[in-house]
């Protein structure tokens, strides 16, 4: 029943992509008013999940060069980068960049630019801690390694693409490869490899994340439901 599930929310997601596609390509206009709107919600999404305290407006208003009286530097910063990080993707799918250790590192660099340059672009050193949930991170000694295998199987795994993208964003997760950041950047991986592929971006907001984080700790639990593929094992505790 669950295989079933999946596997009909998958057909009818392709059947919408395919809908879409005959009404494509859209006037220059409408596509340019689509992606602008996308980049302020996503940015104020992805950031307000992490706790930044701008709203929707204030997002906008920030990313037209415009200080919001009675919000942290800190805030502001943060619309800037993710708006900034979330234009690096767009260029490289249209590039066809594939996804690398060096993307993801040039990515959370991207990501904490201004608001933590001191930590921009670098592996974690020290163990860390997921606030709610039993998970240790592996140590920062073998996270270069389990990036570079986790993206290398990336690119041999097979399945639908959508599938695909979900273990691995979970898996990143898991590995927790930075300090701080990992959420935000992790997001913007996954919607690379969706764009990539032909999809829509996702747009998790933050009232979504109560669901969102369950997911993410039921793989990390190994309760992935159905999954065409598998990626290697998940990390264990303290690995």
């Amino acid at each position: 029943m669950v295989v079933d599930e999946a596997q009909g929310n998958l057909a009818s997601l392709d059947k919408r992509i395919q809908r879409l596609d005959k009404v494509r390509p859209f006037s220059p206009e409408t596509s340019r008013s689509l992606a602008d709107a996308f980049r302020v919600r996503m940015t104020y999404s992805s950031n307000a999940i992490e706790g930044n305290h701008l709203t929707l407006a204030e997002t906008n208003v920030v990313l037209q060069g415009i200080t919001v009286g009675g919000k942290p530097l800190r805030d502001h910063l943060e619309a800037i980068d993710h708006a900034e990080a979330w234009d690096a993707i767009i260029k490289w799918s249209q590039d066809g960049e594939p996804i690398t250790p060096w993307l993801l590192r040039t990515l959370h660099g991207l990501v904490l630019s201004r608001s933590q340059p001191g930590s921009a672009g670098q592996y974690r050193t020290v163990p860390v801690a997921i606030s709610g949930t039993t998970l240790v991170p592996p140590k920062p000694t073998v996270v270069p390694g389990l990036v570079d295998n986790l993206f290398t199987q990336l690119h041999q795994a097979t399945g639908h693409p959508v599938e695909v993208g979900a273990e691995m964003h979970a898996q990143l997760m898991g590995i927790h490869p930075f300090v701080d950041g990992n959420g935000r950047t992790g997001r913007l991986v996954l919607n690379l490899w969706l764009i990539s592929h032909g999809y829509l971006p996702t747009l998790l907001e933050p009232e979504d994340r109560p669901l969102y984080d369950a997911a993410l700790r039921s793989a990390d639990e190994g309760n992935t439901d159905i999954r065409s593929f598998r990626l290697s094992p998940r990390v264990s505790p303290g690995h």
